[in-house]
């Protein structure tokens, strides 16, 4: 039986532009599926057709076993969805907002008041919950957006890049939200462009570019395939490069890079920490001054560029490559 939420060779055009290029996912029933891409790589669009907010070309797909091309009313009264900006009244009340959110879901006006208060509770927004929304924090207005994708106790989720633009405290709030949300069985598809997010939330990554999922995997499969972890040593005098990359040879699992220009070497390894104890002690020992060393873990970057061979581009520049992400079209 496929996932909660299940997509077949989507397929999705607008124009010359080909946003979706066969897309296939199976989302297990109470997991978290992180969708990593740059903008433009097709996440949105993906989201969009699964939400029945756009209709794919050609493919399938099922959410909470239904057919979103057949069945796209009942689709969308099973399904939470928080886009990349919040969709929130700024003239009404946080209290309102939700209230609003319940009754447009023909619930009772006393059964959606209730379910505001416990939302406003849940999200530590009961201080705020009389005030409009315009007033909120960027912070408030994601966490209140989230909130009213709640508001229904719906089985799958869809969170559109949650936290872009939010401060490292409110990124942490937010996150904390989602995991307590997943513990209560909420299957939930996560788009982002940090491998950072879908490290901390996701059970399973996929990786899409140029609307295809390029490598599927959980974080550590993923970072796996870069080289995972890698050691940094920029040397303070250049003549030192040969026998610094002698030891970090020895220590790592692959092959050193040089950068004379800016006397950096990098190597990838495993064994963490202690290792990277290890690799200074020798330096010293040999008499190898540094003026910077580090242990990095693959970015985003690294990712793309172990599995694409080019950088994730990001930004205008990705949306000029593809058009995907910020094309819209009316569902009809």
């Amino acid at each position: 039986m496929p996932g909660a939420i299940y997509a077949e060779g989507l397929v999705k055009t607008f124009g010359d532009v080909r946003a979706l290029d066969g897309v296939d996912l199976d989302v297990p029933e109470g997991t978290v599926l992180g969708l990593l891409g740059p903008n433009g790589a097709g996440k949105t669009t993906t989201v969009r057709c699964l939400t029945t907010l756009l209709r794919p070309d050609s493919g399938r797909a099922v959410v909470a076993g239904l057919d979103v091309l057949k069945e796209p009313d009942a689709v969308r009264r099973s399904i939470g969805l928080s886009g990349q900006f919040a969709a929130v009244d700024e003239y009404l009340t946080g209290r309102e907002n939700l209230r609003m959110v319940g009754q447009l879901y023909q619930m009772r006006s006393r059964e959606a008041k209730r379910r505001a208060a416990e939302l406003l509770e849940q999200f530590h927004l009961s201080d705020a919950a009389d005030r409009p929304a315009k007033t909120y924090s960027g912070g408030m207005r994601r966490r209140l957006d989230l909130a009213a994708a709640l508001v229904v106790h719906p089985p799958v989720m869809f969170m559109d890049e949650p936290t872009t633009g939010l401060d490292p405290r409110n990124r942490q709030q937010l996150w904390g939200v989602i995991k307590e949300l997943v513990s209560g069985g909420t299957t939930l598809l996560l788009t982002t462009q940090y491998l950072e997010e879908a490290d901390h939330l996701a059970h399973e990554i996929a990786v899409v570019d140029h609307g295809r999922v390029i490598a599927k995997g959980t974080s550590d499969q993923l970072k796996a395939r870069t080289g995972g972890e890698r050691v940094e040593v920029v040397v303070r005098d250049r003549e030192h490069l040969p026998t610094a990359a002698e030891v970090l040879t020895a220590f790592g699992k692959g092959e050193t890079t040089v950068e004379e220009h800016t006397r950096k070497l990098t190597v990838p390894v495993t064994g963490g920490a202690k290792l990277l104890a290890e690799i200074i002690r020798e330096l010293d020992t040999r008499g190898i001054e540094m003026d910077d060393v580090g242990l990095r873990r693959p970015t985003l970057d690294d990712v793309f560029l172990s599995l694409t061979g080019h950088i994730a581009e990001t930004g205008a520049e990705a949306g000029a490559g593809t058009g995907t992400d910020k094309t819209e079209e009316p569902v009809t």
